[in-house]
């Protein structure tokens, strides 16, 4: 346990970030499969199989790519797809990659098309070609790469191309955890703030976390700041309830912009079918927010349904938020 706890989100962010699979809580079958694979290629003495890790923002991608890092003991160089704007760009970072070494590339579905067709000898044969000069002069170069593992992280798998998704060894799915499972990450995020709390306010943190260790970290963080503001040494039941009062989120998890989805398609398309472009100009926001943010955690919860004529709003979203359908209260 850390004896100096950093001040600012981004630093305490790294601290909870867990360094073993032991500290990894959930997502079991993907722990079994990683291993297997890792375990596999140490016992070949080769490099793992490329890795697509794909999934809604804040369930652990980033983390479990530092993770397989850690258990080939080889390192992590980080990049995103919309900061790969020139090939130049990626073939810098490859030409530096020393053997066993791991290239992790967040946002993969943003990855431009040029720089797609860069990726593909250099997955399949670790060979990098570069183009010389312009006009007839142009020469092909063809660069030998070290053995390395390239990891993708990604919250919109459909928006990746077919040639790039096809050259990975294994694409991982994460799905939302079990409140049980955000409970124990409270719980073992508390005691590394050192923090004191109640089970009450951890179940209840819990529940309002959306099913993201990320969300659950952010809630604590700001249960903790609510109890030191008011004098309160232990963060029970009522603190956290008035934390999320004060964030205006509720006991499922929904933040303002979520009910706002939820009411508009209600009260201004009749409970939906509404297409999504509509929906995005009705809420003043963009489509791939909707899409990424907002989407994902409803239709986990039975709130909302996307069908070929659009969004649909369903039963369990009206008894939640306390609206009648016609007459009747479903």
């Amino acid at each position: 346990m850390p004896k100096n706890i950093p001040k600012d989100d981004q630093n305490i962010d790294l601290t909870l970030r867990p360094t073993s699979w032991d500290e990894y809580i959930g997502q079991e079958k993907i722990k079994g499969n990683l291993k297997v694979i890792l375990e596999a290629a140490k016992n070949r003495g080769e490099s793992s199989d490329h890795l697509l890790f794909s999934g809604p923002a804040g369930l652990g991608k980033t983390t479990l790519a530092y993770l397989v890092a850690r258990e080939t003991g080889g390192l992590v160089r980080t990049t995103s797809g919309p900061a790969l704007e020139k090939t130049g760009d990626l073939a810098a970072i490859l030409t530096n990659l020393s053997p066993g070494e791991i290239l992790f590339i967040d946002e993969a579905h943003r990855i431009n098309p040029m720089i797609e067709e860069v990726l593909y000898p250099a997955m399949e044969a670790r060979k990098l070609h570069l183009v010389v000069g312009k006009g007839p002069s142009a020469r092909t170069l063809s660069l030998d790469l070290p053995p390395f593992t390239l990891i993708a992280a990604t919250t919109r798998e459909n928006l990746l191309s077919t040639p790039l998704r096809s050259r990975f060894g294994a694409t991982l799915r994460l799905g939302y955890y079990t409140t049980e499972d955000i409970t124990k990450i409270l719980n073992r995020s508390a005691k590394i703030l050192n923090v004191k709390t109640t089970p009450e306010a951890m179940d209840l943190l819990a529940r309002a976390s959306r099913g993201t260790p990320r969300v659950a970290n952010r809630l604590l963080r700001r249960a903790r700041d609510f109890a030191e503001v008011h004098g309160e040494k232990v963060i029970d039941e009522s603190a956290a309830r008035r934390t999320l009062e004060m964030l205006e989120i509720d006991e499922a998890g929904l933040e303002p912009q979520d009910r706002k989805l939820l009411l508009t398609i209600i009260e201004k398309f009749n409970g939906g079918p509404v297409g999504i472009n509509t929906l995005a100009a009705a809420l003043a926001e963009e489509r791939g927010v909707i899409e990424d943010i907002y989407e994902p955690f409803l239709m986990s919860l039975g709130f909302l349904q996307r069908s070929s004529a659009g969004r649909i709003v369903l039963p369990a979203a009206y008894r939640h938020l306390k609206v009648k359908k016609g007459d009747e209260l479903l």
